[in-house]
């Protein structure tokens, strides 16, 4: 556990270090020896923000620092901390501070402050989190897929379910696939198994789940929060944990059950594929 934990510290402080220069999702993740995919998957649960999310405030912080405390120009800390023009840094300092960079400089302006992360998972038990790893063989799904930027994605891939929930479009929705993730951007799938001699719905595609361990989790409750809560226990109790196996492959898959009469008795699942630690 203290290794991985470690790991992810690790990857925070390469952020600090670089808060000036050109960061790289690839890279961040890199240090914490996790693919962008699961680096950002894992950081927003654990952290409630996304990693963009925590670079800027980061910036903005170090930023009206230098403002407050130097002499140096408004043209360049903006170039410094990542922005091509003072007036895209005015206008992200203004949504952050509340104030311009030049009202920054007078006595008594209120700033905000964001301190550097530290990770600290502290597991306490009492908490009842089921899940079996199985073996499945590769296989294949049908869907009408959207390109997310993961910045975004948990307020837009709820509008791309709701999109589709007002027409169907011959699909039952019993998929929610993430994939194809290249550190900033990810396909997500409303999707149903393929079935070969069955008609490919107008407007879907397909694509295939390739072969693999997985760690299958129950969520039991009304959606999304049942789905959510798991997620979080995922990554912040039970990867912790982990031991025998990795993580493996760039996709995961939430996994819906026809709709119960009452909320609570909903059933899904999150499916995360592994591999076996060497």
């Amino acid at each position: 556990m203290q290794g991985w934990i470690d790991g992810f510290q690790k990857s925070i402080e390469y952020i600090e270090q670089n808060l000036s220069g050109v960061l790289d999702i690839d890279d961040i993740a890199a240090e914490a020896a996790l693919s962008s995919f699961y680096y950002q998957r894992i950081f927003g649960a654990l952290c409630g923000m996304t990693v963009g999310e925590y670079i800027r405030a980061r910036r903005m912080t170090l930023a009206a620092q230098e403002l407050v405390n130097s002499d140096t120009k408004v043209i360049d800390i903006a170039l410094k901390y990542g922005y091509d023009s003072p007036d895209s840094f005015a206008k992200a300092f203004q949504r952050f501070h509340g104030v311009t960079p030049t009202q920054a400089k007078d006595w008594g302006a209120n700033l905000r402050s964001f301190a550097p992360l530290h990770i600290k998972i502290t597991l306490e038990g009492g908490n009842m989190l089921d899940y079996r790893i199985v073996e499945k063989a590769p296989f294949t799904i049908v869907g009408f897929k959207k390109r997310f930027n993961a910045e975004t994605s948990y307020q837009e891939v709820p509008k791309f379910w709701n999109e589709w929930m007002s027409d169907r479009k011959g699909l039952k929705g019993m998929f929610g696939v993430c994939t194809d993730m290249d550190g900033k951007n990810f396909d997500y799938w409303i999707a149903d198994l393929y079935i070969p001699w069955e008609e490919v719905p107008e407007g879907c595609s397909t694509y295939q789940i390739p072969g693999s361990l997985w760690a299958q989790f129950i969520c039991k409750g009304p959606l999304p929060d049942s789905l959510q809560k798991v997620n979080t226990q995922i990554w912040s109790e039970w990867l912790p944990q982990l031991q025998g196996y990795t993580l493996a492959g760039n996709y995961s898959l939430e996994i819906y059950m026809p709709p119960a009469d009452d909320p609570d008795d909903t059933v899904s699942y999150i499916w995360i594929p592994l591999k076996k630690s060497k």
